[in-house]
This record gives structure tokens, sequence and C-alpha cells, in this order.
């Protein structure tokens, strides 16, 4: 029997781009999924678009937010709660899937030590546009080999409830990175299924542009969300921003 697949999507005016991520779900040669789309009070037509595809797709659900929470972090924890499958799967709203994506992933996570499966992915232009930018994550990685930067792409993760429960993020800077360390640090480990299977579209006002935000975000993160000592936040701050530095130019 096929897992049920939740992918979780946060929402906040994504009129030019959340239908391009819908039908990149719909499109998925991996039919057991629901898509649980969750607005932060989008105040353009936003709603409108999702409404018309959960019309035509009983797996698609809707949800909105009482009040705009101004981050990804509360309404992924919302999707989250209300997910139904033993998988959890992440894209944000300007973001696409190839159609194999999840076949490719989910046999993986046969092995018992599996509790994350990521991949590779391609960065596109704001306006779609794909130049081939790829950017390749190692093969394989455990809770100590992450502290040394994320390559754990977050609109290619899944992670396995069965195992690890429902994983919730924290209201941090670099969430998901926060969340995978928290995964592994039960003694489990991510694999990369080693194919691209999602694109990153690049836009002008993205947060990840921001090095020095990013960067001490990082330190936060080792200094008082993992409680490393000093010697330990230098050790793998270091080996971040060299690996920083690399993907810069990709």
């Amino acid at each position: 029997m096929e897992d049920l697949v939740s992918i979780i999507t946060p929402c906040y005016n994504s009129a030019a781009f959340i239908e391009e991520a819908i039908k990149s779900v719909i499109s998925q040669t991996y039919k057991k999924w629901e898509m649980i789309l969750v607005d932060d009070v989008s105040e353009d037509c936003t709603v409108e678009i999702i409404k018309e595809y959960c019309q035509k797709d009983p797996r698609i659900r809707f949800y909105q937010l009482k009040a705009n929470s101004g981050s990804a972090s509360h309404p992924r924890n919302f999707g989250i709660q209300e997910a139904k499958g033993r998988f959890i799967a992440f894209l944000d709203s300007d973001d696409v899937w190839l159609p194999d994506k999840l076949m490719q992933q989910l046999n993986i996570f046969q092995c018992t030590q599996v509790a994350i499966v990521y991949s590779d992915y391609e960065k596109i232009d704001e306006d779609g546009s794909r130049n081939y930018r790829l950017v390749k994550a190692s093969k394989k990685v455990d809770y100590r080999q992450l502290l040394k930067g994320n390559i754990i792409g977050c609109l290619t993760a899944i992670y396995d409830t069965a195992k690890v429960g429902k994983i919730y993020f924290k209201t941090i800077g670099h969430e998901d990175y926060v969340l995978w360390l928290e995964i592994l640090k039960k003694g489990f480990i991510a694999v990369n299924c080693n194919c691209v299977t999602a694109l990153y579209r690049v836009r002008n006002d993205s947060l990840s542009g921001n090095k020095i935000k990013a960067s001490r975000w990082t330190w936060n993160i080792y200094r008082y969300a993992e409680n490393l000592n000093i010697f330990q936040c230098c050790y793998y701050f270091f080996h971040y921003v060299i690996k920083s530095y690399i993907k810069f130019f990709i």
C-alpha cells in the first residue's frame, strides 16, 4: 500500500507563482498526496486561485490564518498540524517540483536509518528561465556533518513521521536548518536521491540573498539552538563560510 505524502505550502501574495507550484504537484507521477496550502492573509488574488484548484482536485486543501504572521514558520507549522500523511514534504509557493520527485525519493525511506530524503535542485530566474545552475548536495549526511552547513534544500526535503513523529519549525532564522538538525540529532541520517527534483526560484527580494543576515542566523543556531561551545561554533562556522562561498558562485 502506498503511503500518503502531505505537502505543505505557505502562501503570501503569491498570485504570480502559486498556479505553477500547484500544477507541479498535480503532475506528480506518485499520486497519493495531499497538498495543504496555508495563506498568511494575502492581499492579492492568491486565495481565489487556490480555491479554483480546490474545486478541481479534492487532494488540495486550503486554510487561511486569522492574522498575518510575517514568517513562513507559522503557516508551515499549521500545515504540519493538519497533515494526515506519513511523509511531510515542503514546497514554497514560488518554487516548482519536477514530475518524478516523489516517486524518486520515497523508496529510499525503506532503510531504517533514513529519516530525511532530499535532492539536488536547479536555480531559476524570477521569470522562470532555466540556465542549468545546479545545486548539488552530498550523498548523505548525519548530524555532525550537517552542522558544517545546511545542504538540504527545503523544497526538496521529505521527512518520515513514522520514525520521528511530527517535528515543527521554530521561530528562528534558517528555521528549516534547525528542523533538520533536530531530526538528525535523534540518530538518523538524511540521504540524497542524487538527481534534480525541483526548481528554486531566485527572486530579487529573496531573504537568502542577504549573506550577512544568513551568517548571523547560522551563528545563533550554533550558539543558542544547538548550545555549542565557542570553539565548536568557530569550527563549524568556518566550514559554513567555505560552503557558502562556493554556493554563491553557482
